[in-house]
């Protein structure tokens, strides 16, 4: 690959062709890392004409990461470089809008499937390469959501509970081992995100959002000195601090004003 022996080393980005993930990819690329970006959509391979400016080689992979063979696949292609995974930005994720009995299943398990199912395997397999050479630094998404129960996001929130924690519990297991875990909590955030999700006449797919650069900023940053979390913006900061001590009926009531289906204050 080009430019292999002067890059910093090799990082790898799930859901990178767009929002946080295409943000993250991008700093990784302006400090030096070859890429090898991932997403379950042709847009990725459009993508990797955006970070050639920086120098760097990028491979592109299009793969369902919601199927354990989509997970294989990107495995493949990095086994395939023949180099060690530095960095490992485990971003990709769907979220899915309006009451839990009114979802399609096939939807819904998709949300549990990419989100859990395809991240943690996807960690393990590349964090016991990290683990066997003793280093490597792994950024999981999570997300404030997972602080306080989801109504009318009842899985998606779930999934994000699931992931802070899971990435609290990794850090501690690979403490002393030299690879690090961080957890990446960004509040509400500009990306397509709540358009898939069929969120847009909710508040909180009206309401004003977080810049995805800003959020992969902090993310990144943290992730490099080896931080546990981060939560982006100060205003997710306070709504995280008030979570963990507010009861969680309260938490879900609050969640229905956001989430809730026709939710969004008419224009006037």
């Amino acid at each position: 690959m080009e430019n292999a022996q002067a890059a910093k080393g090799l990082a790898v980005v799930t859901g990178a062709s767009s929002g946080i993930g295409l943000e993250l990819a991008t700093i990784a690329a302006s400090k030096g890392y070859d890429l090898i970006i991932a997403a379950d959509e042709t847009k990725i391979e459009d993508m990797a004409v955006h970070f050639h400016d920086f120098g760097v080689s990028v491979q592109a992979v299009n793969a369902d990461l919601s199927t354990i063979d989509g997970v294989d696949r990107l495995i493949e292609d990095i086994a395939a470089d023949g180099r060690s995974v530095d960095l490992l930005m485990a971003n990709a994720g769907r979220g899915l809008g309006k009451g839990f009995l009114d979802q399609d299943f096939v939807e819904a398990r998709r949300v549990i499937d990419t989100n859990i199912v395809g991240t943690t395997y996807l960690v393990q397999q590349i964090g016991q390469q990290m683990r066997s050479r003793g280093a490597g630094r792994i950024l999981l998404t999570g997300s404030i959501a997972g602080f306080m129960p989801g109504t009318f996001q009842a899985v998606y929130n779930g999934t994000k509970a699931f992931i802070n924690s899971f990435s609290f519990a990794l850090r501690e297991e690979l403490k002393d081992t030299g690879v690090t875990v961080t957890c990446l909590m960004p509040g509400p955030t500009e990306t397509q995100f709540f358009a898939r999700a069929d969120m847009l006449d909710t508040s909180v797919g009206q309401a004003e959002k977080d810049d995805p650069a800003e959020v992969a900023k902090a993310g990144f940053d943290a992730m490099m000195n080896g931080d546990g979390d981060v939560v982006s913006g100060w205003k997710n900061k306070v709504m995280s601090a008030v979570a963990n001590v507010m009861p969680s009926e309260t938490l879900a009531k609050q969640h229905r004003k956001m989430a809730e289906p026709g939710s969004a204050k008419p224009d006037i």
